[in-house]
């Protein structure tokens, strides 16, 4: 068997049999030496390192698996960075909170002993909780850093590792990379304190929780409209996740009298019994509660991830419900909010939206219709939190997202949030009723407007070390034998993020992109299509993003110019040789 085994692979494998590992774990080595060489070398390949969402990887016993010993190297690492970074604090401390998955709270106890043993304050949730409120809590309680564990939206094999810094937002350069520094000095696990100090873990709860859902009260710009539209009927699931602690009473706080739980996933459960993922992007998620929609007569669905930062919405259109995607959704709710801020005189011409590269352009269609400032980023969170942390002060940030379906209001929060997008997303759609219009009707009103704006996301999945070579060749085909045209439309642009250049190949021009370097393509075509290509940050995918535009000079041809703009994407898709 082991002829088969890569020596690197190998050899890592061995210092763990021989290393300072409990019995159990130097077990499920050996039967992986024994019985398994492909699965040793998923779990020993490499090193988890940190993405767009931290930590994130399957469970079980490797280097390139959660397990209490990834967890502890990563949670000594940052905690040898945080000292580094604040020598002249009397006391550093962190937050930490988790998800409904298998295994988080066994996870969160070896992080917060790990924090603890080497001095640092815990403040560790009493039960799961959203990300978001994670995030919020490293701000009021005036931490240095936070750590979330959770695998968000990924299947239930998965557990994750989100590290976040003073300002609430999730790590990003130099200090992602500089943890991950402090990990590799770490000489093995038996460097690891597993103890703990329970003199500085101290448990928080309902007294956070107020807080939180006050500040996210806050923020609705028509209580009077909800006031009128109270016995709108919404359906929500938390997708056996954490949205079940905060969100319906979010809803309630702000004045919704009328929302339907679904209770089959009402119950946090880690193995996700009634979806094969639990992930608002994928239809088969709210299958459930559209359903208990329909026979409600409900106008509006909503589900959450199971760390509560994301949500899938679904809305009327008759007597069917019709599925938003992020773009769509997002757009809907930036409206909403920049609609209402100019009937309030609150643009002041100091504000701005942030939302991800790959996100519609609609979004800035709206801001500059309104004066709005915008900012593209980089895909992942952190970036738009960063946007935030870098205008503090001096401009007022209203809302951002980004494609998949994630959204933030406000900047109390640095982190995507479906607490706060949920009960906006609710009060947008009572407004719209408000109205005499739907949420549905709104966004063919934003066609009629603005372009018909369609998106759609194409994931090729390849798992484990030779998936991930895969991916690597396709990236690299792309750049070196880049298409020349798509869906009959010359490229005249190509924007590669990794070496931070612009091309444009109508007049052979290039100029410098200043954001960080990232592995993303994107590709312009002269009729303005957009197809953006980047692998995943947090799973085992290259993803593949398209966005063309289309006229819609009325509502009432709407679904005839949805099925050609979706036919000119299924032929570049054809052509990109997708299928």
């Amino acid at each position: 068997m082991e002829a088969n085994i890569d020596q690197n692979v190998l050899d890592k494998a061995n210092s763990w049999l021989s290393g300072a590992y409990d019995e159990e774990t130097k077990k499920a080595v050996r039967d992986m030496m024994e019985n398994n060489p492909q699965e040793l070398t998923e779990s020993f390949y490499r090193d988890l390192e940190f993405g767009t969402g931290g930590l994130r990887g399957i469970m079980g016993a490797g280097s390139n698996r959660m397990n209490k010993y990834t967890v502890g190297m990563a949670t000594q690492g940052f905690s040898n960075y945080l000292k580094t970074n604040f020598p002249d604090k009397n006391q550093i401390s962190v937050v930490i909170a988790h998800d409904s998955r298998n295994n988080s709270q066994f996870f969160t106890q070896v992080t917060a002993n790990i924090f603890s043993s080497n001095g640092i304050k815990v403040y560790l949730f009493d039960d799961l909780r959203p990300t978001p409120e994670l995030s919020f809590a490293i701000r009021h309680l005036k931490c240095q850093g936070g750590i979330m564990i959770t695998a968000s939206h990924n299947p239930k094999e998965y557990n994750g590792y989100k590290a976040y810094w003073e300002d609430g937002g999730q790590l990003i350069s130099p200090h992602d990379k500089n943890v991950i520094a402090e990990v590799e000095k770490i000489d093995g696990v038996a460097d690891l304190d597993f103890s703990g100090n329970s003199a500085l873990i101290e448990t928080i709860g309902k007294e956070v929780d107020e807080v939180y859902l006050a500040k996210v009260k806050a923020l609705s710009l028509s209580p009077e409209i909800i006031n009128r539209q109270k016995d709108f009927s919404i359906v929500y699931t938390p997708l056996h996740g954490t949205g079940i602690t905060l969100v319906p009473d979010s809803l309630k706080n702000f004045g919704f009298a009328n929302v339907h739980i679904t209770e089959q996933q009402a119950i946090p459960d880690g193995n996700f019994p009634t979806v094969k993922s639990p992930n608002p992007e994928e239809p088969a998620a709210l299958e459930l509660a559209i359903a208990q929609a329909t026979d409600l007569g409900a106008d509006l669905v909503m589900a959450t991830d199971p760390d509560g930062d994301r949500v899938g919405i679904a809305v009327r259109n008759g007597n069917d419900f019709v599925l938003l995607n992020g773009n769509q959704a997002a757009s809907l709710l930036i409206n909403y909010l920049l609609t209402k801020w100019s009937e309030k005189g609150k643009l002041t011409g100091k504000e701005f939206i942030v939302k991800t590269i790959v996100t519609s352009e609609l979004l800035f269609d709206l801001a500059e219709k309104y004066g709005v400032q915008h900012y593209d980023v980089l895909t992942g969170f952190k970036y738009i939190a960063d946007i935030i942390k870098h205008f503090e002060g001096e401009k007022t940030f209203i809302g951002g997202g980004e494609e998949s379906y994630g959204y933030l209001v406000g900047d109390f929060v640095r982190d995507k949030d479906a607490v706060i997008s949920c009960s906006m997303i609710a009060e947008t759609a009572a407004w719209a009723a408000d109205r005499g219009s739907s949420m549905y009707e709104m966004l063919k009103d934003l066609y009629v407007e603005f372009g018909f704006y369609k998106e759609k996301l194409v994931s090729i999945v390849r798992t484990g070390k030779a998936g991930a070579e895969e991916i690597k060749k396709i990236m690299d085909n792309f750049r070196i034998h880049p298409p020349k045209t798509m869906g009959n439309s010359k490229v005249v642009r190509i924007k590669d993020y990794q070496t931070s250049t612009n091309h444009n190949l109508e007049n052979g021009t290039t100029t410098a992109i200043d954001l960080p370097k990232s592995n993303v393509l994107q590709f312009f075509t002269e009729n303005g299509y957009k197809v953006s290509v980047r692998p995943s940050g947090t799973e085992p995918k290259i993803k593949f993003y398209f966005g063309i535009k289309g006229e819609l000079k009325r509502k009432k041809d709407f679904d005839k110019v949805n099925a050609h703009l979706e036919a000119q994407i299924e032929e570049i898709i054809r052509e990109l040789k997708l299928n």
